[in-house]
């Protein structure tokens, strides 16, 4: 029997499309899940030796959802790394520039 392709209905609050934003997470584990718990520190703290943080929100899942989760992360972030070596590629010289300044 063929398996039929499953579709997952989303709805996002408005207060939740907004998202939060996280400079730092912490990942810890137990026997049943694992926990990620995400940070905003405070930078201008740092001068005195101890950084602010505010947890902006934690999340447990399951050994095999991790998983899942880790994989599309690294898929992720390879294409982003790609997509920044393009940018940041030198330019490229113009042979038409090249050939006025030849002629000069």
């Amino acid at each position: 029997m063929k398996q039929q392709d499953q579709h997952i209905n989303i709805h996002v609050t408005p207060e939740t499309m907004g998202g939060v934003y996280a400079n730092f997470a912490n990942v810890s584990h137990s026997e049943y899940e694992f926990s990620i718990t995400f940070v905003r520190l405070e930078h201008e703290t740092a001068e005195s030796g101890q950084m602010e943080g505010v947890v902006v929100t934690r999340v447990n899942m399951a050994p095999k959802f991790m998983k899942e989760l880790l994989d599309a992360m690294a898929d992720n972030y390879s294409k982003w790394a790609a997509a920044q070596s393009i940018r940041n590629l030198p330019e490229t010289a113009d042979p038409q520039a090249g050939e006025e300044n030849d002629r000069a």
